[in-house]
C-alpha cells in the first residue's frame, strides 16, 4: 500500500484561487459600501445574483480546499445551505467527472491513514467510512486491501506499546485491559485474545492460567 494518496491538484488549485479571488472581491465591495457608499457599492448592488450552480460550485471548492471529502459529505453540505437538489446533482456529478470527488480514493487514503496512524482494524475502519457516506462496495474494496497478516501485526505492535504500563496489574486485569484496547479499535475478539496471550506468555505468564480468563465485551 502507498503511504500517501495524491488528490487532483492543478484544477482544484485553479478553481480555489478563483474562488478566493471572488471572495476577496466581495469583501472589498462590502467594505466599500460601509466605508464610502461610493461607486463600488453601486456596482456590487447592480451585479446579477449567482445561480444555484455557481453557489454550489463555490461551496464545494471551499470545502475541498485542504481536505478531500466524499460525495455524500458535499451533498449534505449543499442541502444544509439550501442549494436545490437539481443544481447540487449537476455540480457534484461534474466534480466526479473531473476527479475532484473520488470516494474510492478517499476510502483508500482513509484506511491507510487511520490504520497506520491509529491502529484501527478493518471493522472500525469500515464503520468510520460508513459515517462518511462511502458506499458498501467501495468500503469492501478499501478495507480488503488491509490483509489479516497486516492487521495482526499492527495488533501486536499496539499490545507491545502498552505492556510496560500494565506490568503492575495482576494477570487477569492485564489480559482484560490489553484485549479491551484492541476490541475498541475494531479487532475481532479471537484475534485480540490470541495476540495478548502470546505477548504475556513471552513475558513469562503461565499459558494455562491465561486460558482461564475470557475476553471482555467489546
Amino acid at each position: 500500500m502507498t503511504r500517501r494518496t495524491e488528490w487532483p491538484g492543478s484544477e482544484d488549485e485553479t478553481h480555489s484561487a478563483a474562488g478566493d479571488a471572488e471572495t476577496r472581491s466581495g469583501r472589498r465591495g462590502r467594505h466599500g459600501r460601509e466605508d464610502s457608499g461610493g461607486p463600488s457599492s453601486s456596482r456590487a448592488e447592480s451585479g446579477p445574483p449567482r445561480t444555484p450552480e455557481e453557489q454550489a460550485r463555490a461551496i464545494c471548492l471551499r470545502l475541498l480546499t485542504g481536505n478531500p471529502r466524499t460525495r455524500k459529505q458535499l451533498e449534505d453540505a449543499l442541502r444544509q445551505r439550501g442549494i436545490p437538489e437539481e443544481a447540487a446533482e449537476e455540480v457534484l456529478s461534474r466534480f466526479e467527472d473531473v476527479g475532484l470527488i473520488d470516494d474510492a480514493a478517499f476510502a483508500d487514503a482513509w484506511v491507510e491513514s487511520r490504520h497506520h496512524g491509529r491502529g484501527l482494524a478493518r471493522r472500525a475502519l469500515a464503520r468510520e467510512l460508513r459515517t462518511k457516506g462511502v458506499g458498501s462496495a467501495v468500503i469492501e474494496v478499501a478495507v480488503g486491501r488491509l490483509d489479516s497478516e497486516q492487521e495482526e501485526s499492527t495488533a501486536r505492535e499496539l499490545v507491545d506499546r502498552k505492556l510496560r504500563a500494565s506490568r503492575g496489574l495482576d494477570r487477569e486485569k492485564r489480559l482484560r485491559r490489553l484485549a479491551g484496547m484492541l476490541a475498541r479499535k475494531g479487532y475481532p475478539e479471537g484475534l485480540a485474545l490470541r495476540v495478548v496471550k502470546q505477548a504475556l506468555e513471552e513475558e513469562g505468564e503461565d499459558p494455562d492460567l491465561l486460558e482461564e480468563h475470557c475476553l471482555p465485551d467489546a
